[in-house]
């Protein structure tokens, strides 16, 4: 699938999770996904909790994320001392 055909699936709106990116007829934030997936959460996983969810809608979150981080000027968090 191409990357505008998956990004299709998310979508924003001011009324929807205050704004939040979700995926497209849910109420399931990008970010909850993602977090469910970086906790461990397999795809599997959130298949079976979230019926309605697609391997493809799970696909699209990532690369909503990925898209959005390419932008993204990053500053250390930490300075590293010689």
């Amino acid at each position: 699938m191409k990357d505008e055909q998956l990004l299709e699936r998310i979508t924003v709106d001011p009324r929807v999770m205050a704004g939040k990116p979700v995926i497209r007829g849910t109420r399931l934030t990008v970010e909850y996904i993602l977090n469910l997936l970086a906790h461990g959460a397999s795809i599997e996983e959130i298949l079976q909790e979230y019926k309605g969810l697609t391997r493809e809608d799970i696909q699209a979150c990532i690369l909503f994320a990925a898209k959005m981080l390419e932008s993204t000027e990053f500053m250390p968090l930490i300075v590293e001392k010689a």
